[in-house]
């Protein structure tokens, strides 16, 4: 599978974006995806994830109520809406991609990685 992120760019606090996941290559339908970032200076930190089907979905606390995961299988991409966005969520922002659901939360649960979109919030 291979995995490209965009969507990233400059935004104020309170702003919104959304960021895109195109996949190809393997049954995109088959994989759980996730969404990590990481800011400078920091390790790469679970945001969000949703299940191969998109029943299910699961949110670190910091964005909870904020960031919504979704995806569609018929386009082989995945999204993450960003809202209310805040300083602390500037970070570069990677879709992966893992064939399992336990797990999710850990970057090493996933097989394959986006190259990352960069989010910068202005205060």
């Amino acid at each position: 599978v291979q995995l490209q992120a965009s969507g990233g760019g400059l935004v104020q606090a309170g702003g919104s974006l959304r960021l895109s996941c195109a996949a190809s290559g393997r049954t995109f339908s088959s994989y759980g995806m996730g969404w990590f970032r990481q800011a400078p200076g920091k390790e790469r930190e679970f945001v969000a994830h949703i299940s191969w089907g998109g029943a299910n979905t699961d949110y670190a606390d910091s964005v909870k109520g904020r960031f919504a995961i979704s995806r569609d299988n018929a386009k082989n991409t995945v999204y993450l809406q960003m809202n209310n966005l805040k300083p602390e969520d500037t970070a570069v922002y990677y879709c992966a991609a893992a064939p399992t659901i336990s797990g999710y939360r850990s970057p090493g649960t996933y097989s394959y990685w986006g190259r990352g979109t960069l989010v910068t919030v202005s205060s």
